[in-house]
């Protein structure tokens, strides 16, 4: 059925500064995405260089296709980025589920992203707050009004890499926001941003100027849909 999970994989890859096309090429499922890290110019070891990630991804999802459940999304961030999630402060799953974002250090909120999905016929805009976890943590706090209200953190694992990738982020799609009071949810836009201070950093540029990134999304089928994109840098 079709899922809001299709949301918290495109706000997943929001932190990566461009968005998971997913399905693509072997479903009905489009998409179109806009993204932009600025400053795009990058810093360097001694000095990082802060940047904010804002995408705007467009879904075109046919009436007739019922694509698979997400159960899990992958993204390997290029050599040259920097996670600074232990600088900040930083709020726990606990205290996000039990309180909502409200409940989390002011300093810990840093990004936003806002949907246009369908609940059947009837419009739903649901709203994720990106928040700080410390240095292993993301979370993607997703609340959704329409057809019942929803709120749920979504934990992004950061793993750090050697070699070809600096990082990599896992996160698990909650049960809660596949169906949400029996009615599949339809997601069709997405506009976010991420970045505060240097939380977000570049160290390097390659010589090709592009900063790469890896996507995989796992689905209940057993299907993974692997996308490999970039985004420029100087």
């Amino acid at each position: 059925m079709r899922r809001l999970a299709t949301l918290v994989v495109a706000a997943a890859v929001l932190a990566g500064g461009a968005a998971l096309a997913l399905a693509q090429g072997t479903s009905p499922i489009t998409m179109t995405v806009d993204a932009t890290v600025s400053p795009n110019k990058a810093g360097t070891k001694r000095h990082p260089q802060g940047v904010k990630l804002g995408v705007t991804a467009k879904f075109d999802i046919p009436e007739a296709y019922d694509p698979p459940l997400v159960d899990r999304v992958t993204v390997l961030f290029p050599k040259g980025g920097l996670y600074n999630g232990a600088k900040y402060p930083k709020c726990s799953e606990t205290r996000l589920a039990r309180r909502g974002v409200s409940g989390c250090p002011k300093g810990s909120i840093m990004g936003k992203a806002s949907g246009k999905a369908m609940a059947d016929d009837v419009p739903t805009y649901p709203k994720v707050t990106i928040v700080n976890g410390g240095a292993r943590r993301v979370y993607f706090y997703t609340v959704m009004t329409n057809p019942a209200r929803v709120q749920v953190p979504v934990v992004a694992k950061v793993t750090k890499l050697s070699g070809k990738w600096s990082y990599k982020v896992e996160a698990d799609i909650p049960k809660a926001l596949q169906i949400v009071a029996g009615i599949p949810i339809v997601l069709h836009e997405l506009k976010g941003s991420a970045g505060k201070g240097d939380w977000l950093a570049t160290t390097s540029c390659p010589r090709d100027k592009r900063w790469r990134y890896h996507a995989e999304g796992v689905f209940t089928t057993g299907e993974t849909i692997i996308y490999d994109d970039s985004v420029p840098c100087r």
